[in-house]
């Protein structure tokens, strides 16, 4: 059984003992999460080629680079495949189709796929905003928010006072959704009747078993959710468990909504044995008295995959911060063991955004343009969502983001070449790991020497501090590329984040100092990790060898 122990080791495996030595020495007893069951099917199994029938949007009359508007033939194409049984593969030629409206996927067991997302490619052009052609009521509970709570983006200086766009943090033209999923609670008044299955009587953090009160309807195979949910306001044990001695840092939303989770985790029960549920996740947090926690129904679309795609939006006008227009690529909500794959988006407002949703991969992405976005890709009320080989090429506000309630994500082997931060976005986002990203940025001239400001995160006061305990930063390269001469140091800033964060090789091309407040474990500074170039994968690595055994 997989458990996880100070230091990030494991009771049952047994791996290179240099490196088991080497991460227990590094972490020198600090705990350290598993992050190794982040992505697509936790990680143990490869992304899959689609498979199915395959159902091509020219058989319906759309065709490539003949400037017509492709919109209702490709619609009339997810429709059919909406009525075909089994695995159904959505297929676009090479060249450029135009879209003017969204494209939503609604079941589950469907791909759309392209011929690649380069040159002799396959390119979607969307030429018109959401905020032009959406008529759905998916976000009306959002716009109702905006309004009811007046948020309004302020700026005396640019004669700018507007309501927030809905569609700064929501929607996308391809438009992932289970319909009647809610892909964020709101309003209160919009919360729906309690979904609970059975209380969990014990539970440890790290550990994939749970004892049930009833496990009379659950079954092998079901995805449920397990939820932390806050009765005892300030002082419960589940906001302890989140911010341990910074726990007084919490902002009200941790207990202002006694009915809603606090945390959530997706996942998926591998077996039943009396009332002993084993998961095939590793629990958050402890389950106890003092820690409740209960299993609820989820109900979402499984196996849905875009690929091999390019998204490319106008070079339209940016009127600014939380006023998007709309142009979002793909909108991720209630999915689970999904993905994205080899898919480049030109020109966005927001790249990715992921709501409501677990296990999913988000693989060798690439966002550019020049036009000011809001998100690369974004992580919020999401579970084990794994982006691996990302290439941020565009001016973006919020580059790498972890937002609300995001839990055990992993953005791997990402590279930002402009205005990079790294975006913990307060609201419980907590255990989420930053593995092997290099960052292109400028240093700052301060009273002190230059600095660079890393460490942006920012979020509602309602919802702070910036992140929950463990969020990690694992080989973290930072390449100065102005504003520093190589003799000099760098003070790498984090200001305002979370408590109990680990940073363990921060390294680049200038000698650096941390400025990280809380204060964070750090050790390796200005040294890169050689030995396990890869948390994320030295983690995965052990817990094969575990399933193995």
């Amino acid at each position: 059984m997989s458990q996880e122990i100070p230091g990030g080791k494991r009771n049952s495996v047994q791996g290179d003992p240099s490196e088991e030595m080497s991460l227990g020495t590094l972490m020198d007893g600090n705990f350290l999460p598993d992050f190794s069951y982040a992505g697509y099917k936790n990680g143990v199994k490869p992304l899959p080629r689609a498979t199915g029938s395959v159902i091509s949007v020219d058989e319906f009359g759309a065709h490539a680079d003949d400037s017509r508007d492709d919109t209702q033939a490709v619609r009339a194409a997810l429709k059919a495949a909406r009525n075909t049984k089994g695995p159904v593969v959505v297929h676009f030629e090479k060249g450029r189709y135009r879209i003017s409206d969204v494209l939503k996927i609604e079941r589950s067991d469907i791909t759309v796929r392209g011929m690649g997302a380069g040159d002799n490619g396959t390119t979607l052009s969307f030429p018109r905003p959401l905020n032009q052609i959406d008529k759905s009521s998916s976000l009306d509970e959002l716009r109702e928010y905006i309004r009811t709570l007046d948020k309004r983006q302020i700026e005396p200086e640019r004669n700018v006072n507007e309501y927030f766009s809905e569609y700064s943090w929501s929607g996308g033209f391809i438009w992932i959704q289970k319909p009647g999923a809610r892909p964020a609670a709101y309003l209160a008044d919009r919360d729906p009747q309690p979904t609970k299955i059975t209380d969990i009587t014990k539970g440890v953090r790290g550990q994939s078993t749970v004892e049930v009160a009833n496990a009379g309807s659950i079954k092998k195979g079901d995805i449920v959710q397990i939820q932390w949910i806050n009765r005892d306001g300030p002082e419960a044990g589940i906001i302890k468990s989140l911010y341990g001695s910074h726990s007084e840092l919490a902002g009200s939303h941790h207990w202002s909504f006694p009915e809603r989770p606090l945390v959530r985790q997706t996942l998926r029960v591998l077996s039943v044995d009396g009332r002993t549920l084993t998961l095939a996740d590793a629990l958050l947090h402890d389950i106890n008295e003092t820690i409740p926690a209960q299993v609820s129904a989820w109900d979402g679309l499984v196996n849905v995959g875009i690929e091999d795609l390019h998204l490319e939006f106008p070079v339209a006008p940016h009127f600014g911060h939380h006023l998007e227009q709309g142009y979002n690529g793909i909108y991720f909500t209630s999915s689970f063991d999904s993905w994205v794959r080899d898919v480049r988006i030109t020109n966005a407002d927001s790249g990715i955004l992921s709501y409501s949703s677990a296990n999913l991969t988000y693989s060798n992405i690439v966002t550019d343009g020049s036009r000011p976005a809001h998100y690369g890709v974004h992580l919020g009320n999401v579970h084990n969502v794994l982006i691996e080989d990302l290439r941020v090429m565009n001016p973006v506000r919020h580059s790498l983001t972890f937002n609300t309630q995001s839990t055990k994500c992993v953005y791997k082997n990402a590279e930002v070449f402009v205005t990079p931060t790294l975006d913990q976005h307060a609201g419980a986002n907590h255990q989420n790991l930053y593995d092997q990203v290099t960052l292109h940025m400028p240093a700052h001239s301060s009273d002190d020497g230059p600095v660079a400001p890393v460490f942006d995160g920012s979020g509602a006061p309602y919802w702070q501090p910036g992140h929950g305990a463990y969020n990690t930063n694992w080989n973290l390269r930072i390449l100065i590329t102005g504003g520093a001469s190589s003799d000099e140091t760098v003070t790498i800033q984090g200001v305002d984040e979370g408590p109990d964060a680990r940073i363990i090789g921060l390294h680049g091309n200038r000698h650096f100092e941390l400025d990280y407040r809380p204060q964070a474990y750090v050790t390796k500074m200005n040294e890169k990790v050689g030995v396990i170039p890869s948390l994320y994968e030295h983690q995965l690595r052990l817990r094969q060898k575990d399933l193995a055994e």
